[in-house]
């Protein structure tokens, strides 16, 4: 049916040998599979079983890694055949969980800033369905990389790729640039009920996605009447596959006229598989139905004002026991700073109900960032806090820098002052991808080279 079979085996094999080849690179170095962060002035473990109090806190610690695993997490930890990371003065935490973006949409940062969000989709999204103008294999892969850079630097570890899946050449370039990025990804693939897109969405899962430990298949659709029939076949697409159904929930007031909760009844959707992206024009009654079916809720905050779509009920939210995680949300946030994104979760909810004191707090957002986004995603026995025995995704921040300095009370400040510039070392699966406050082992300048070519064909097709 399609014409990729060749490709596929090219890909599969790359990445195995890949796999197989990292740790005989290592063994023929002669590096130790362990790594020692050895007195950590902070680590927020966000295991209270771990650490004190809700964060599970512990200062002047050290954190021991096994090849992808953590081993220890505790005072005076001892290692002889370790490879050690000075994190003197440092604050160490789990790295963040992006439960919603769009990758390939860094190719359209700056495009349609005075728009809500049904002007921008019409402006810079929806025409690039057009064969003649969407966006190639190739572009594909300079956009999601350049925004897995960006995911990186600001210490994200996971992310949920929401893609539009413009064309099957395109689902192969934005997955290849996601494995080749290390980190750990979930790919969302938008779907219709066309019998032949199903079944390369089945292909994709089978041999791009499932191979890969770091990937995660989910399938993507949107609740409107127009879109009835495609909802149908993408929910029990989602059933077939045994994996979550990821739609953009109410983020438009115009979108009450899309009855999104009967059609997502009608669909047999509702229920924990299934992920709402932003949720903002919620009823109380939905809010409880959302509650009851145990359905989770994606807040982009950042996008939500740049698209002017309005401002989330969080507390009404936790109130009904809904879980709730922060998402990123490709190119109207312009930015991957998930420092930001927390900012900005908390103070929406203060700017709006003049109450200093209501949810999120900072130790809210800061979960909501880390633990609840692994909860939600069903990830949670293995990311999300530094538990022995977890996968060591962890970043350590810097908080010597004029941003951020001096001490008054570091798990404030990490909200309300840190930024990328404060995270110096990212590890994915054990593997440092920034180290130093560097990124490692890929040549941004030519990544971005890769993008501005495309962005430069992407805005020249658009504008015409």
């Amino acid at each position: 049916m399609f014409r990729y079979k060749r490709r596929h085996s090219v890909i599969l094999v790359s990445f195995i040998l890949s796999v197989i080849a990292g740790p005989f690179c290592a063994l023929a170095l002669g590096a130790s599979s362990k790594t020692l962060i050895r007195g950590a002035a902070l680590i927020l473990t966000m295991d209270p079983a771990v650490g004190t109090g809700e964060l599970g806190v512990i200062e002047n610690a050290d954190i021991l890694l096994d090849g992808d695993k953590i081993i220890k997490v505790g005072k005076n930890l001892q290692e002889s055949n370790a490879q050690v990371v000075d994190a003197t003065g440092k604050i160490v935490m789990p790295g963040f969980v992006d439960v919603h973006n769009h990758l390939w949409q860094s190719l359209i940062r700056g495009c349609g800033t005075d728009k809500n969000l049904i002007g921008w989709l019409d402006a810079c999204v929806f025409p690039l369905s057009n064969p003649n103008i969407t966006i190639t294999e190739t572009e594909a892969y300079a956009g999601v990389r350049l925004s897995t850079l960006d995911l990186i630097n600001t210490g994200i570890t996971t992310t949920v790729d929401w893609s539009h899946a413009f064309t099957p050449q395109f689902v192969r370039g934005n997955i290849r640039a996601l494995s080749d990025s290390g980190l750990r990804f979930v790919f969302a693939h938008l779907g219709t009920a066309d019998p032949a897109i199903i079944a390369d969405m089945k292909l994709v899962k089978q041999t791009l996605i499932d191979p890969n430990p770091r990937a995660t298949f989910q399938v993507a659709s949107h609740p409107s009447k127009a879109l009835q029939s495609d909802l149908i076949a993408m929910s029990k697409l989602a059933k077939e596959l045994g994996v979550k159904l990821h739609v953009h929930l109410l983020e438009n007031i115009a979108q009450r006229e899309d009855k999104a909760f009967d059609v997502l009844k009608e669909a047999n959707a509702l229920g924990p598989d299934l992920l709402g992206a932003h949720g903002i024009h919620l009823t109380d009654k939905e809010i409880n139905i959302l509650a009851e079916h145990d359905v989770r809720i994606l807040h982009n905050p950042l996008s939500n004002m740049r698209l002017a779509s309005g401002i989330i009920r969080l507390p009404e939210l936790k109130q009904a026991g809904v879980q709730v995680g922060l998402g990123i949300d490709g190119g109207t946030n312009d930015t991957s700073d998930m420092f930001n994104d927390m900012r900005a979760a908390l103070g929406l909810q203060r700017a709006i109900s003049l109450q200093a004191g209501i949810f999120p707090r900072v130790a809210d957002v800061l979960r909501m960032a880390t633990v609840d986004g692994a909860k939600l995603l069903d990830m949670f026995d293995r990311i999300g806090s530094l538990t022995p025995g977890k996968k060591a995704d962890l970043i350590i921040i810097n908080p010597e820098n004029v941003n951020f300095a001096p001490s008054f009370e570091w798990v404030n400040q990490i909200v309300f002052n840190g930024q990328p510039v404060n995270v110096e070392w990212v590890f994915i699966d054990g593997r440092s991808l920034k180290r130093k406050g560097e990124l490692v082992d890929v040549d941004p300048e030519a990544i971005m080279e890769a993008a501005q070519k495309a962005t430069t064909r992407i805005r020249h097709d658009l504008l015409q």
